[in-house]
């Protein structure tokens, strides 16, 4: 039963119309308007939908701000994520947004649809626009299951996604293999050439391989992101590299090719048992101007995994094995990574 009462304020002036909701089986109800005709249609609402099964208590979801529901996100559980740095420069690149001081029940595809084109403006990438509504979709989720508030639908779902450019197709052509090699040889880093001939024959992440970092902290230290390779995990007799821990948060077992067993045997010990005895930071620089040295145009240090993934495939691998090399977790990631030559696949067909 709902009553609708009008509010004074201490000078005895009304200021607006409350509801109260006693219904059996339903916590109580109260809500202010300003007009009585919003307060009763409101009362008619939540009336109805309580008769029909449909009410969903909207109480905390009203009083909690995106802000707030962030800030418990991170301690619940970005905090224990590996890596939760990445992630908790999102929540606070959201948290910094007019829409963090909107209450949860109040976001909207409508707002989201705001802050997208507010990102867009500001030069953010497709890419990067997605990262951060998957963060701010998982956000609603965990309230929705997790926290209680069942009355949430997920903005996220509401917007279209700014559509992400074609996947880069970048492999080696011609004679830019002999010559990379050649300046990776000269650099002055000695750790490059090596590096790249383990990434083109593994198929592995810069990650899996190398150490790296990532963004700067208030005090200026940038934290390990990712540990990079560790003799302790490589079997040169089985011709196995095991990455226990990798980007997807799947532990796995890399075949090595006899080329790759050569690249290793070949490289000197270390007191640190780290594989390779530099950073990714480092070697990026390093390719960088190897490639500018051989005279190669728009090759970058992941396009490594392109042309290793795609050799895979022409060696004739089918798409589960190749994913147990990679560490793809779906046929459709996998796709991105795969360009095969024609004249290759010309020769398979006989």
């Amino acid at each position: 039963m709902a009553t609708v009462s009008p509010r004074f304020d201490d000078q005895g002036v009304r200021i607006g119309w409350q509801v109260r909701i006693r219904k059996k089986g339903f916590p109580q109800q109260v809500k202010t308007f300003r007009k009585k005709a919003e307060a009763e249609g409101w009362a008619k609402t939540v009336e109805a939908e309580m008769e029909r099964g449909a009410w969903r208590d909207t109480t905390e979801a009203e009083a909690t701000t995106l802000s707030e529901a962030f800030e418990r996100y991170a301690t619940e559980v970005t905090s224990s994520k590996r890596t939760p740095g990445p992630e908790l420069s999102k929540i606070r690149n959201w948290q910094s947004r007019p829409i963090a001081k909107t209450a949860l029940a109040r976001v909207g595809g409508k707002e989201v649809a705001a802050v997208i084109r507010d990102m867009e403006q500001e030069g953010k990438s497709p890419n990067t626009i997605r990262l951060h509504l998957a963060v701010l979709s998982h956000l609603f989720k965990v309230a929705r299951t997790e926290w209680g508030m069942t009355s949430l639908i997920n903005p996220v779902e509401l917007v279209r996604k700014p559509k992400l450019p074609q996947g880069r197709d970048r492999r080696l052509e011609g004679n830019e293999e002999e010559r990379l090699f050649s300046e990776c040889a000269k650099a002055q880093n000695p750790w490059l050439l090596p590096v790249v001939r383990f990434a083109i024959e593994t198929a592995m992440r810069a990650g899996e391989i190398l150490e790296t970092k990532g963004k700067s902290e208030d005090d200026g230290e940038r934290p390990i992101q990712s540990t990079g390779l560790f003799w302790k995990n490589v079997d040169l007799n089985k011709r196995i590299a095991l990455l226990p821990e990798t980007k997807n948060g799947t532990a796995r077992a890399v075949p090595l090719s006899s080329t790759a067993v050569e690249v290793l045997r070949d490289l000197p010990s270390s007191l640190d048992d780290k594989v390779f005895g530099t950073t990714y930071e480092a070697i990026h620089l390093a390719f960088i101007r190897a490639c500018k040295r051989a005279k190669i145009e728009d090759l970058r240090f992941h396009d490594l995994r392109h042309e290793a993934t795609s050799r895979l495939f022409e060696k004739g691998l089918n798409p589960m094995q190749v994913a147990a090399i990679t560490g793809h977790k779906t046929l459709q990631m996998l796709k991105r990574y795969t360009h095969l030559r024609a004249e290759d696949l010309a020769k398979l067909l006989g």
